[in-house]
């Protein structure tokens, strides 16, 4: 977490009725660094073709230059790979498959916004949180439920 992203942290947990109107400066070179490292190294390539592997070859040019598009507004996601993945019940389920790029750039969007919101998470909300899994919720959920709360 960079000392930029703290201050909105702080900013956000200290001043809950503000309105965060300029974050798109935090989307630097290290946040989309941040957000590569946080991807899963065996992901199945997007319609560019890129693995991890590929990518991090020459990883902080490619970031360098992901950063400069993002910034000047000349980054543009690519459509998303469509796959199919068959039910239980003999149906199927759409996954779409997006570009590495774009998974960096949604990445580092997500690590910027978590500043923010993560703050206003109760210790009892149940959506899908940083560093928690569904068997912490629900372990803390039954304990809870245990001491009559």
């Amino acid at each position: 977490m960079t000392q930029s992203l703290d201050r909105v942290r702080t900013a956000a947990r200290l001043r809950k009725k503000d309105r965060f109107t300029a974050l798109f400066h935090h989307i630097n070179v290290d946040t989309l660094r941040a957000a590569f490292f946080a991807l899963r190294r065996r992901a199945a390539p997007g319609v560019d073709g890129m693995t991890w592997q590929d990518y991090e070859e020459d990883l902080e040019p490619r970031l360098a230059d992901l950063h400069k598009r993002v910034q000047r507004g000349t980054y543009r996601p690519q459509p998303s790979r469509r796959t199919y993945i068959p039910k239980a019940d003999g149906k199927q389920r759409p996954l779409a498959i997006a570009a590495l790029e774009d998974k960096i750039v949604q990445g580092a969007t997500v690590i910027v916004l978590n500043a923010i919101y993560e703050g206003d998470f109760c210790g009892f909300s149940y959506g899908f949180r940083p560093a928690e899994d569904h068997m912490m919720r629900w372990t803390r959920s039954a304990q809870r439920s245990r001491r009559g709360r």
